[in-house]
């Protein structure tokens, strides 16, 4: 479950932080909304490493189930686009993906 926690923490701090400078560069917004997406950033590379797994590529491979999902989650949220079910196909295939990698017996 801290698993979990973090890497969802680390998908917000990602997510919102690239957003921010989206609406910046695309959207048009000021400048200034690359001040708090650098926190954002800054959150996301310090929740990764609150995750207890001992090889970085692997962790950074396992969160990218949790990242598919919640970018749909924000594509849904934040942008009013329903997901539709390619889009949920996709989660469930990285999910599982995740999930292999997280919890199968690897060995070093």
């Amino acid at each position: 479950m801290k698993i979990l926690f973090w890497y969802l923490i680390a998908a917000l701090g990602e997510i919102s932080g690239c957003y921010a400078f989206w609406a910046w560069l695309r959207l048009g917004k000021s400048g200034l909304w690359i001040l708090p997406g650098i926190l954002a950033l800054i959150v996301f590379a310090f929740a990764l490493t609150k995750v207890d797994v001992p090889i970085a590529g692997r962790l950074f491979a396992a969160y990218g189930g949790i990242y598919i999902l919640s970018s749909v989650f924000w594509l849904w949220l934040a942008e009013g686009v329903k997901p539709d079910r390619w889009d949920l196909l996709g989660v469930t295939i990285s999910l599982i993906g995740t999930v292999v990698i997280l919890f199968s017996p690897h060995h070093l």
